[in-house]
């Protein structure tokens, strides 16, 4: 079953894609369930800007950000690789390599439902 974005979820998507006026993936009309594969699917217009955008989250919301692919609850299926790679290396830089592994395993082990 698909998220229902928290308040929080919902203000971390603001800081990194200010633009955002609504919550609904403009492909589908269903409700984003996730932060990541919006920003890198409507919101980027390539895997630098994704990854400037990345950079705008404090410590604290990149931090909730992992937890919440550590839980399985923050879809990475859908994500470009290119993409996940700049994350995953910002993610080593600012957090760690042992982190860093676990969300790349977490990728590695995602799917993008259909």
């Amino acid at each position: 079953m698909a998220r229902i974005l928290s308040e929080t979820d919902i203000g971390i998507l603001k800081t990194v894609a200010p633009e955002c006026k609504d919550l609904l993936c403009s492909g589908s009309g269903v409700p984003y369930s996730s932060i990541l594969p919006p920003l890198a699917n409507h919101y980027s217009k390539d895997a630098a800007d994704f990854l400037r955008r990345i950079n705008l989250l404090s410590r604290y919301e990149l931090e909730y950000l992992i937890r919440l692919i550590l839980s399985g609850e923050e879809s990475l299926g859908c994500v470009p690789f290119n993409y996940i790679t700049v994350f995953v290396e910002n993610v080593s830089e600012r957090l760690g390599e042992e982190i860093a592994s676990q969300v790349r395993k977490s990728y590695e082990n995602s799917e993008c439902p259909a």
